[in-house]
């Protein structure tokens, strides 16, 4: 027998109860959690529909057409998540990425942007708001999307060989319309554009130094991620990683010398190099083989208003339910809910992973990222 079996679980419906503290304290913008990590960025799933079906995210064996979305009236509406992201910003958040599903597939996506777009910091500065896309229908709406507020784009592309990629999307969606779509926010301003390819061994590693090649004078920001073990459904195994030092190491034998420079911020994800002959920047997400827990500053709000502290959650809590109660509670009592939760946190599932990989106890289950986001 040479099928894999995916065992599933739906996630979507467990949650912790909440309650409101009985004392109240004004947000102060410097909540930590118990390893010292601050709140800065927030992470907002719009939808948990797709348009694609990726091999290590929506694989069409469990998302067909029988799969069940959640219903329009459970999703958080723009003015509930604009209520929940002040709430956030009033703690410490100065990003916002927006994400899915495939968010462009919400509909008037560009009122929540703009709405996001007004808000301040508690210094007033604006925030540094972004969206992650497949790309798919990037060149029609990457205009009105910058008109909105927007401040840049992550585009997905997982290979330029056109074979590989319609494999790997399983919609027969071509690797021309998503580098039109990332010239286009390139050129309405929506850059500098970044590029994340999923690296699956087996699949795609073959496109690593293609890809290398291609962004290296194009003025994007390749980023090669390791491919994780998010949720249940893509049937993750350690022998499918491609380690991001193996990934360095094709593109520099390749003829590429890299140089690494330094993290724009602290809690940066990525591990940025820049080719050295002056070309342009890359990075590595090694989430598997170089945790980066210890700086973790990311809370995710899923599309039905479930707060989860960890991409590797197994379960999220219920501010939808806050926000919908009968008894209107206030901002501040929402707030002190969040900031609950937060100083609760101590999640460090990648560095966890790492040291029970060896032994092979890494049972923990998980939701899945098209219902998180990325």
């Amino acid at each position: 027998m040479t099928e894999k079996f995916i065992p599933l679980t739906d996630f979507r419906q467990f949650t912790s109860s909440l309650a409101i503290p009985d004392q109240l304290q004004a947000p102060d913008g410097q909540l930590l959690d118990t390893l010292a990590r601050p709140l800065h960025d927030l992470r907002i799933s719009v939808t948990d529909r797709c348009n694609f079906r990726c091999v290590y995210c929506m694989p069409k064996a469990v998302f067909d057409k029988d799969y069940q979305y959640l219903p329009h009236q459970s999703l958080l509406s723009f003015e509930e998540i604009y209520r929940i992201a002040s709430i956030f910003v009033a703690h410490g958040v100065n990003k916002i990425r927006l994400t899915g599903g495939e968010p462009l597939l919400r509909k008037n996506i560009e009122k929540l942007i703009a709405l996001l777009a007004g808000l301040r910091t508690p210094d007033g500065q604006q925030l540094d708001l972004t969206l992650t896309t497949n790309g798919s229908l990037l060149a029609r709406k990457a205009q009105s999307l910058k008109d909105a507020g927007l401040t840049r784009v992550s585009v997905s592309l997982d290979a330029l060989d056109d074979g590989v990629f319609r494999h790997m999307n399983d919609v027969d969606f071509s690797v021309s319309e998503v580098l039109e779509g990332i010239a286009v926010a390139e050129k309405v301003g929506l850059g500098p554009v970044k590029v994340n390819m999923v690296v699956k061994a087996g699949v795609n590693d073959q496109e690593i130094v293609p890809m290398a090649r291609y962004f290296q004078r194009s003025g994007q920001i390749l980023r090669f991620i390791e491919y994780m073990d998010v949720g249940a459904s893509n049937g993750w195994q350690m022998d499918e990683v491609i380690p991001s030092a193996e990934i360095i190491r094709r593109i520099q034998d390749a003829g590429m010398p890299l140089t690494p420079i330094q993290a724009n911020y602290k809690s940066e994800t990525a591990k940025r190099w820049r080719h050295a002959d002056g070309g342009a920047e890359l990075g590595l997400i090694s989430s598997v083989t170089q945790t980066f827990c210890g700086d973790c500053t990311r809370a995710r709000l899923s599309t039905e208003g479930k707060l989860y502290t960890c991409l590797f959650a197994s379960q999220g809590h219920d501010l939808r339910a806050l926000l919908r109660a009968p008894d209107q509670h206030s901002d501040l009592a929402i707030a002190n809910v969040i900031a609950g939760i937060w100083h609760k946190r101590s999640d460090r599932y990648s560095e966890l992973r790492s040291q029970q990989t060896d032994t092979g106890s890494v049972t923990r289950k998980k939701i899945e990222m098209s219902y998180i986001g990325g």
